[in-house]
């Protein structure tokens, strides 16, 4: 299918933010819009690609770059964040969390190169303003009602890891949302639940256990509350089996989490 990708830009609070923007280009009449909202590396070929396939679907999809509102600094770079992703490929998934086991890694790495990823992890898995993250997506959503390619059309979400979570946030935030996709991405406090404003589903890894462990107090919380969701757990699946980019992809989940994610995207949004 032939796609028109444009990098766009916005404005919160006065400041420049850039999103990536797709759509079908046969298609001249509005159409429901998706969030794409990315993982902790930024909106890069991954994520862009995703948001390819969400047009090729027959939707808008526009993948926010977070970090850009207000300028990256050096250590965020685009071609840093690849240099530390290609890093963390090195190491098995389950030590991706673990600073010891990094920091024997790093110790077999050049000096200049170990200090460069040094800062790049710290800047990426220190503390984020995921508040004004989520305040940034409303904000694309203002963006996507005035684009004729939307026009006021329904707008949902997709999120990854860190974008999984900022989808569960912006499900409690933002009542323009009808639906919400949290792939591998944590639940908010259990006492926010009761503010969701959207269905949301969710699909996690069996071996994730950090995340997927949360799953069954989530559904249990969501249902006594009167909301909709849905927790699918793949079991042999890892964190990130959804990017096929890297180690941690499993073609089983990702096909059964893609096939029903368009299948609640054409449920709730067309």
């Amino acid at each position: 299918m032939e796609l028109n990708r444009n990098w766009v830009n916005h404005q919160r609070g006065g400041q420049s933010m850039t999103g990536y923007l797709v759509a079908p280009a046969m298609v001249k009449e509005p159409l429901p819009a998706v969030l794409v909202i990315q993982e902790i590396w930024g909106p890069d070929e991954h994520i862009q690609d995703v948001a390819d396939r969400v047009a090729q679907a027959g939707y808008l999809a526009l993948a926010p770059d977070l970090y850009s509102r207000g300028g990256r600094p050096q250590a965020m770079s685009a071609q840093r964040i690849a240099e530390f992703k290609a890093f963390m490929d090195t190491v098995p998934p389950a030590t991706w969390h673990d600073p010891s086991e990094l920091a024997k890694a790093l110790e077999k790495r050049p000096k200049d190169e170990a200090q460069r990823i040094q800062e790049t992890q710290a800047a990426l898995f220190g503390p984020k303003d995921s508040e004004g993250m989520v305040q940034d997506l409303r904000a694309w959503i203002d963006f996507l009602e005035k684009d004729p390619h939307n026009g006021g059309k329904p707008v949902g979400s997709t999120g990854y890891c860190m974008g999984g979570a900022l989808s569960f946030q912006l499900a409690l935030a933002e009542p323009r949302l009808k639906v919400a996709m949290v792939y591998y991405g944590t639940a908010p406090d259990k006492n926010q639940l009761g503010e969701a404003k959207c269905p949301v589903f969710g699909f996690y890894g069996g071996e994730d256990h950090r995340i997927s462990d949360q799953v069954p107090e989530v559904r249990s919380q969501m249902q006594s509350l009167g909301k909709t969701y849905e927790g699918k757990v793949y079991e042999g699946a890892g964190h990130a089996f959804f990017n096929d980019s890297r180690i941690s992809y499993h073609v089983g989940a990702a096909r059964d989490a893609w096939a029903k994610t368009l299948a609640y995207f054409n449920q709730y949004l067309a």
